[in-house]
């Protein structure tokens, strides 16, 4: 019930409909509190007409606002001469057909109080005087304002009610609050275990919760908490949530806030919330402020095209640099944000003291994406023949996002058929609703079009077999998906970090199979390739302007991935422009020709694949592979790679960092000994170097036998060993294996970067 009675009174037609009941109410008690009778306001001439009929009984005669005003009563019950004339007569009831009372206004002057009073005595009619009155003048004007007056009050009440009021934060005056509550940490169920496919990441952030949880532990040696942590990587890869999980396992209050959501349509407000923000934030210490897609408010300054003026973006941003690092601090209060544009963020934000680590949050590879779909795939009942490793394999490019999205179609597609668990033709369907679109198994597409779109797939198909040393045909399919009339999935074998120049080219040859395949086979062309050509050419293109891979133009980057200007003008010249378009199409006249040359020397295994398109609709890689080489079915393979069947938790991130730190102290010792031995060995005298020269001498035959330097330094590496050797000696005995994938992981890091 109290909900109920807030929301009527959060409406705001409730006060609208109220205001109108009080203007008919004053209005009702000015003119119309006599309840005797019904009244009609009639014209001065209409009286007269009445007054000489003989019709009127009595009536009186005030002076009010220079006029007489008149009012009295009829002998008998007159019909209305007027329906309606005030609009809110209906409240003084004159609504009905018959009325009993008038009232009226004359001049005041003598002839016509004369002309009145003859008529009152030859009709019978009594007439009598009044004197003005003395309150009538203030009534008038109390009547004329209290609907202005009433009107401001409703406005405002609406306002308060909108904006939050009734003792909240909200309300007409309190725009500069954020609005942001501290979120409970008992509520905070999300931990680093519900976080899978970035293990990297979370070992980034361990230093981050022990910090929330033990502060003294850093104090205490004189460090400080990085106090900004940055978020970076493509939308959907899971920054939000690693944020919330690290307020959950530090267990501390999570402000949660959007960068749109500082700046309003007045002017100060956005600084204000930060203000706001950080106050509420220091009041709850130690907490975490998360600021999601920061680049709303903390782009470059100076970039401002408008021609001047201010800009309340500017205001947001150095109030928030001022929070972040300036003469008070932020003490306990740590700020992760999330961007997927950090190329375009003010440097003042970046900069060590307030984003002084910053951690990229990339696609998952393969085993990530494995235990992302575990995790999402954990209340969900599976059949039998489902693969999430499979799936994993299918999806390079998945986020976090996509793969929740992928098991969540898959579902929907179970339920609508009615079934029990989720099949692997239900993760099929739902995989290539995700990349192509829903089917279309019920278009009515002629035989010979259908013909055209088989022999165009098997071009794709035989293209990417026969040019397979990165690319692998995964499926293809004449069934109409989406805008298309077919699609060919050509995937990479493994997650790739970086492309060369012969694989840009073999995608530009896969690409323009269909077209070859028509031309070879059909003898036309048709607009099935458009899509084909435009992906092509945007490869080609990039090869050229970003990546430096053409003789004509040379190594230089004449554009920057992903940036456009906003007024269309390019950083090079136009004859500049002209050899990039021919570089362009010489990629793809050259891409063309190498497909045409493929599908007619195999012109045999087209025609097969082909017509299994127009059998099957559907094929995939192992009956592809079939059809390409002897027709068997290709055996099982070994796992390539081991499952990663879950996501680490805090404690195993916190080990793992741990061991890696470990190992980098061992390295250091076995560095510091070495140099340590070259020092003493450039310290000796010449004599003991003259009197090892020759026992080390080949010609001396009885020169002593040193152990080498190698086996020396093996020595040291083992002692060096034992001085850190765990009490875990099983843990201890994993850390050659551990170091070797640490230095292969980050040489993938650093090769994407």
């Amino acid at each position: 019930m109290k909900n109920n009675r807030n929301r009527l009174f959060s409406n705001g037609l409730f006060y609208i409909l109220v205001f109108l009941l009080l203007i008919g109410a004053i209005n009702w008690a000015v003119g119309g509190s006599d309840n005797s009778g019904s009244n009609e306001n009639i014209s001065y001439s209409e009286f007269v007409k009445d007054l000489r009929d003989g019709k009127v009984k009595n009536f009186n005669v005030q002076p009010a606002n220079g006029v007489y005003s008149v009012s009295g009563t009829y002998k008998e019950a007159q019909e209305s001469k007027a329906q309606s004339k005030n609009t809110f007569d209906f409240f003084n009831g004159s609504s009905g057909s018959k009325v009993t009372r008038f009232s009226t206004t004359m001049l005041q002057n003598d002839s016509s109080v004369s002309k009145v009073q003859d008529l009152a005595q030859k009709n019978d009619a009594k007439m009598t005087t009044q004197g003005e009155s003395q309150s009538g003048n203030w009534i008038s004007t109390l009547v004329m304002f209290v609907p202005t007056i009433l009107f401001i009050v409703m406005i405002w009440m609406m306002f308060s009610q909108s904006s939050g009021g009734r003792g909240g934060n909200g309300g007409i005056m309190n725009f500069g609050r954020s609005h942001v509550k501290p979120e409970d940490p008992k509520k905070n169920k999300v931990r680093f275990s519900d976080v899978a496919g970035e293990e990297e990441e979370k070992q980034e952030l361990v230093e981050v919760v022990e910090f929330l949880k033990n502060p003294a532990k850093f104090t205490k040696l004189g460090a400080k908490i990085p106090s900004g942590v940055l978020l970076e990587g493509p939308p959907g890869t899971g920054k939000t949530l690693l944020a919330r999980a690290v307020a959950g396992e530090a267990n501390v209050p999570f402000f949660s806030i959007s960068g749109s959501d500082f700046v309003e349509m007045f002017v100060g407000v956005g600084a204000s919330r930060v203000r706001d923000l950080f106050t509420n934030a220091k009041k709850n210490a130690p907490s975490i402020i998360f600021i999601d897609e920061i680049d709303a408010i903390g782009r470059r300054r100076g970039g401002n095209a408008s021609g001047g003026g201010n800009d309340e973006r500017e205001q947001t941003l150095n109030q928030l640099l001022v929070e972040m690092d300036g003469f008070e601090g932020n003490e306990g209060v740590i700020v992760i944000a999330a961007t997927n544009r950090s190329d375009v963020l003010d440097p003042a934000l970046l900069r060590p003291g307030r984003f002084d680590r910053k951690v990229l949050v990339g696609t998952p590879d393969v085993r990530g994406r494995e235990a992302i779909l575990r995790v999402h795939a954990k209340n969900m009942p599976l059949a039998d023949d489902v693969d999430l490793k499979e799936i994993a394999r299918q999806t390079p490019g998945f986020v976090g996002a996509d793969l929740a999205n992928l098991l969540n179609e898959a579902a929907l597609l179970a339920a609508r058929r009615n079934g029990n668990d989720i099949t692997a033709s239900d993760l099929d369907e739902a995989e290539d609703r995700v990349i192509a679109g829903p089917a279309k198994r019920n278009s009515l597409i002629s035989q010979k079009e259908r013909r055209r779109v088989a022999f165009h797939e098997a071009g794709h198909s035989i293209c990417g077999l026969v040019l397979s040393d990165s690319r692998t045909v995964r499926k293809v399919t004449i069934v109409p998906h989406g805008r298309t009339g077919g699609y060919n999935l050509m995937l990479p074998k493994d997650d790739q970090f970086l492309l060369t120049k012969k694989q840009l080219m073999e995608q530009i040859v896969g690409l323009m199979g269909g077209r070859a395949g028509e031309e070879v086979v059909v003898g036309d062309q048709s607009t099935g390739a458009s899509n084909d050509f435009e992906q092509a050419t945007q490869i080609a293109h990039s090869m050229v302007v970003n990546y430096g891979m053409t003789d004509s133009l040379g190594m230089v980057e004449l554009e920057k991935e992903g940036e456009t200007n906003p007024y269309g003008f390019k950083p090079y010249s136009e004859a500049t422009s002209a050899k990039i378009d021919e570089a362009v199409k010489k990629l793809l006249d050259e891409a063309h020709a190498k497909a045409v040359e493929i599908v007619k020397n195999n012109r045999e295994k087209h025609r097969i694949i082909a017509e299994a398109l127009l059998k099957y609709e559907t094929l995939d890689e192992k009956q592809i592979m079939s059809l390409y080489t002897t027709g068997k079915m290709p055996e099982k393979t070994e796992q390539e790679y081991p499952s990663e069947s879950k996501a680490s938790t805090y404690e195993e991130a916190k080990a793992a960092a741990e061991k890696k730190e470990s190992q980098s102290q061992k390295k250091n010792i076995i560095n510091s000994d070495e140099a340590q031995k070259e020092r003493d060995t450039s310290l000796e005298s010449p004599k003991q170097k003259n009197e090892e020269a020759e026992e080390t001498n080949p010609e001396n035959p009885e020169r002593a036998e040193f152990p080498k330097e190698t086996d020396l330094t093996t020595e040291e590496k083992t002692s060096a060993e034992k001085q850190l050797e765990p009490e875990n000696k099983d843990l201890g005995q994993e850390h050659n294996s551990e170091n070797n994938e640490d230095h292969s992981q980050g040489e993938d890091d650093h090769s994407q970067d």
